[in-house]
């Protein structure tokens, strides 16, 4: 019997013992999380007790260099819904189907989804925001938000680019600077109950939204203007199938406009442009319309490249005179064509031009005088001139997407290939590469690079950032570049570009006709690169017309181009 009475009390001590000591672990295992995981367990009570919701931060400006706004911000809406706070589903359903225009189907999923909060409409007018929170139903929220807006429409609609739902930059000069473009989102924070429920009593927290930062930018309203308006009108008159106009300040690389028509609507960039849609049913019959958009939005001054055909025989002059394998007194013949190894090139006066000097063999463009000049250089040096001129490598300009110069190996480079070079086929570069190339030329000799970007600006106007970019000196000699000038206004003033020639004023230039590839197929590439005035460049225009209709020699259709814009925007630029 005493043996039993102290097995029962052996037991009710260890039974005592081990409660005692579960209770010494809870108890330590509370102070742990008191004292030493309280601030995280506190954050999380918190983050079920508040919900979360966005307030868009308004984009930074584009402004031309004027600050004309070329790219703005509209006040729109976005529409929410809570679902454990509405208390008249059937009703808030018909108000939004009603005001959002909307089908009853996909309201009603969004409204009855269990979601701590469900979007139904983004970028909604402000007008029909205010009516829908006039209704006062509970669960539904209508929160400040910001839609881009473009004044012009397709005004350099792939410089300025635009920007998707997010509000995030997606090509041209909106994805480029979009860091610079985009704010610091804001916050709205409510507190709820444990059904999520927002409790009466406790108002609303705000984070606001910071503004983004504007951006500067080198392009004239105007000068884009009158550069769109005269391709425009080309691209109807000859039935093109694209038409670039690059407009720059070739002493410092400023781009005053770039146009690559048929342009797109900036406040619509998804739908297809009338243009695009054509040849275009049976591949968007399953709704795939990325490629023609993507086509749509190309811009073939920076990302398609081309064969430059005789505007590039500025560049093989500047390399001729700088390598001193021919003066200006030099005596050519040329007998309508010329034999290299076991071809036979043409000049494109099939007849010839017979006896002339260097300087008339570039008043007339004449294809044997560059392939013999060509010839004097060697491939080997041709080649290092390719390097010296910063042809090789991309010219750095503040847009996405640039193509590289697409240019045989050094060693593949025979006769036949460098005889073709010289009067610029058998490679390829970007119209905005040769405009950069010929600029470095003309003012002096010193590379620059093209862009847009002038500087970074607050809502105040007041200066947040300097946009610099390279400047290489020496590509060529100032003698050489003076030669060059001297050379090219010849070519407008008595030569093949004299369609491009304004009375009074003096032009410099180059005309260019190339034919694309396959060659079978029969489709050419005017072109125009001109400089005012002649003796001291401040303007570049360079007009590119794609597969016209009828005539197509560049000297005859590109030329006019040219001299349209030179006429509208040397008096506006005071340069006349």
């Amino acid at each position: 019997m005493e043996w039993n009475k102290t097995y029962h009390r052996r037991k009710i001590c260890v039974i005592f013992a081990g409660v005692a000591l579960c209770g010494m672990v809870l108890l330590g295992r509370l102070v742990y999380l008191m004292l030493f995981r309280g601030d995280y367990y506190s954050g999380l009570a918190t983050e079920l007790q508040q919900r979360e919701r966005k307030i868009k931060a308004a984009r930074g400006k584009i402004l031309d260099r004027n600050g004309k706004v070329l790219a703005g911000n509209k006040s729109v809406c976005t529409i929410s819904v809570i679902h454990n706070q509405i208390r008249e589903p059937e009703k808030v359903i018909q108000m939004l189907v009603k005001e959002l225009g909307l089908s009853e189907e996909s309201v009603r999923k969004r409204v009855e989804k269990r979601t701590s909060i469900e979007k139904i409409k983004s970028n909604v007018d402000k007008q029909i925001g205010n009516r829908i929170l006039s209704y006062g139903y509970d669960g539904v929220k209508v929160d400040e938000d910001y839609k881009r807006d473009y004044p012009f429409d397709d005004l350099a609609s792939k410089v300025l680019g635009f920007t998707g739902g997010d509000n995030q930059g997606i090509i041209g000069l909106e994805s480029i600077y979009d860091e610079k473009l985009e704010g610091e989102n804001g916050l709205i924070l409510t507190t709820t109950d444990a059904r999520g429920v927002e409790a009466e009593n406790i108002g609303e927290e705000r984070k606001e939204p910071v503004a983004g930062n504007n951006l500067r930018i080198t392009m004239d309203e105007n000068i884009q203007q009158f550069a769109q308006q005269a391709a425009a009108k080309a691209y109807i008159q000859k039935e093109a199938d694209s038409v670039s106009v690059i407009v720059m300040n070739p002493s410092n690389g400023e781009l005053y406009a770039m146009v690559d028509y048929p342009e797109f609507n900036l406040n619509d960039p998804f739908t297809l442009t009338d243009v695009f849609l054509e040849g275009e049913e049976e591949e968007n019959a399953e709704g795939d319309d990325q490629d023609a958009l993507n086509r749509m939005w190309r811009n073939h001054c920076i990302n398609d490249t081309y064969e430059p055909g005789s505007t590039f025989k500025v560049i093989t002059a500047t390399a001729a005179l700088e390598e001193h394998v021919v003066s200006l007194e030099d005596s050519f013949y040329c007998p309508g064509y010329i034999v290299v190894e076991d071809r036979r090139i043409r000049c494109h006066k099939t007849t010839g031009h017979g006896a002339e000097t260097f300087v008339q063999g570039i008043e007339n463009s004449c294809n044997p005088v560059f392939i013999n000049v060509g010839l004097r250089i060697g491939a080997d040096r041709f080649y290092d001139y390719f390097e010296q001129f910063g042809l090789l490598q991309k010219t750095g300009i503040d847009l996405p997407g640039e193509a590289s110069t697409i240019m045989h190996k050094r060693e593949n480079i025979g006769l036949v290939e460098l005889a073709t070079m010289s009067f610029g086929q058998s490679f390829q570069i970007t119209p905005i590469q040769l405009a950069a190339t010929v600029s470095s030329i003309i003012n002096g000799g010193n590379r620059i690079t093209p862009h847009f970007g002038m500087q970074v600006e607050d809502a105040e106007g007041n200066v947040v950032e300097k946009l610099t970019y390279e400047t290489r000196e020496g590509i060529c000699s100032e003698e050489t570049s003076e030669t060059m000038r001297y050379l090219l206004e010849k070519v407008v003033s008595e030569g093949g570009g004299n369609k491009a020639a304004i009375e009074g004023c003096r032009i410099g230039g180059k005309t260019a006709t190339s034919q694309t590839l396959p060659r079978s197929a029969n489709r050419y590439i005017s072109s125009f690169l001109g400089f005012a005035p002649a003796d001291d460049p401040q303007v570049l225009v360079l007009v590119i017309i794609r597969n016209p209709s009828g005539v197509y020699y560049g000297g005859t259709i590109a030329a006019p181009v040219a001299k349209e814009i030179f006429e509208n925007i040397l008096p506006y630029l005071e340069l006349k």
